[in-house]
């Protein structure tokens, strides 16, 4: 494998399924599958996944919600969505744990850095759940800040397509896809794959970050061994 660390973060919605609701067991046990492979291959796997399959602050600030309150009910989701995912790579064969960004025992381990690092040395993986533990902070952000912390040699992210486009393939059949992209011009074009905080974050510590299909079935063994699936986002 070229990397020896990586964190990956999944959106909540991924988890979802079609619908981008609730858990959908399927889908888990799909993407488990793929991240337990690749920590058997070696690779120390840290994950970060959203709570937008189940409540996003921002978006119940529309209805009245306080935003902060809002916020922490999403930082909440995403441990729902951690536990949920931890126990679908237990069942694949390798241990894997919930760390929390604020004191939540005992459904987690509340996060500290090194006590992280020992336990992906130990080949677990570790679900980093709660976001940064701040309200305005998305969890792109605390993905970025995780990998940084970690001192990871990638941050992942998985979507549901294969990399980033000038616009909305999904609305524009003409869309063009990016092989490389620069942090300068991710945020200039206001390309929205991922927040300017942590395309900032990512560009000031300069962790590359490869946005890629997590549907694929294979393309995250493929980027981790080097072979160009999805588009790479660097200060090159």
């Amino acid at each position: 494998m070229k990397y020896n660390r990586i964190l990956l973060k999944l959106s909540g919605e991924a988890i979802g399924g079609p619908d981008g609701r609730g858990l959908d067991e399927k889908v888990m046990d799909t993407f488990a599958k793929q991240i337990a492979a690749v920590a058997k291959s070696g690779v120390q796997v840290a994950i970060v996944i959203g709570g937008g399959n189940i409540f996003r602050g921002l978006s119940g600030t529309q209805l009245g919600f306080d935003r902060v309150r809002g916020d922490q009910m999403g930082m909440l989701a995403t441990v729902i969505n951690s536990i949920g995912m931890s126990l679908a790579i237990k069942a694949n064969g390798i241990d894997a744990e919930v760390f929390t960004s604020t004191p939540m025992r005992p459904l987690a381990k509340y996060y500290m850095r090194d006590e992280v690092l020992d336990y992906l040395s130990k080949g677990g993986v570790a679900l980093i759940a709660g976001g940064t533990g701040n309200p305005f902070f998305t969890t792109d952000s605390a993905s970025a800040l995780r990998a940084c912390e970690l001192r990871c040699d990638l941050l992942l992210k998985g979507t549901k397509v294969d990399g980033v486009y000038d616009s909305d393939p999904v609305k524009n059949p003409s869309a063009k896809k990016y092989q490389t992209l620069t942090f300068d011009k991710a945020i200039a074009d206001n390309l929205k794959v991922m927040d300017k905080t942590a395309f900032a974050l990512c560009s000031e510590n300069d962790m590359p970050i490869v946005v890629f299909n997590m549907n694929n079935e294979g393309d995250l063994q493929a980027v981790l061994e080097g072979e160009p699936a999805g588009t790479l986002v660097s200060n090159k």
